[in-house]
């Protein structure tokens, strides 16, 4: 399962900052479709956060951002679900809040990291 995922409303790192992420579900990773004002990867790894679901660096798994409330393990989202977003790029120990809106869910059965290939 693909989720597409829109990143926004982060006022403190730029008024008009914003990502478009795709996470795989099935492999456990997420590659950025689009961005602006954010010093996102192109890609990384999801993990499960006591509040949520984890963006995380592929390399050495640095935190990114946590999706509060998105649950990515084992059913959900939905597409047009909503919540709030802590953005650690870049902010040290002080998160940025934002927010998170899933745009679409597909069921497609090929994986990120073939992609990435």
């Amino acid at each position: 399962m693909r989720i597409t995922v829109h990143l926004d409303t982060f006022d403190r790192v730029s008024p008009c900052a914003y990502a478009i992420i795709e996470i795989d579900k099935r492999s456990g990773h997420w590659k950025c479709l689009s961005q602006r004002g954010l010093h996102l990867p192109c890609e990384g790894v999801i993990g499960k956060a006591v509040a949520g679901t984890e963006l995380r660096v592929a390399r050495d798994h640095e935190l990114i951002c946590i999706l509060e409330s998105f649950d990515a393990f084992p059913e959900g989202p939905f597409e047009g679900q909503t919540g709030p977003t802590l953005w650690y790029g870049e902010q040290g120990i002080q998160p940025a809040p934002g927010h998170w809106h899933v745009e679409l869910v597909t069921d497609e059965s090929a994986d990120l990291a073939s992609d990435a290939a």
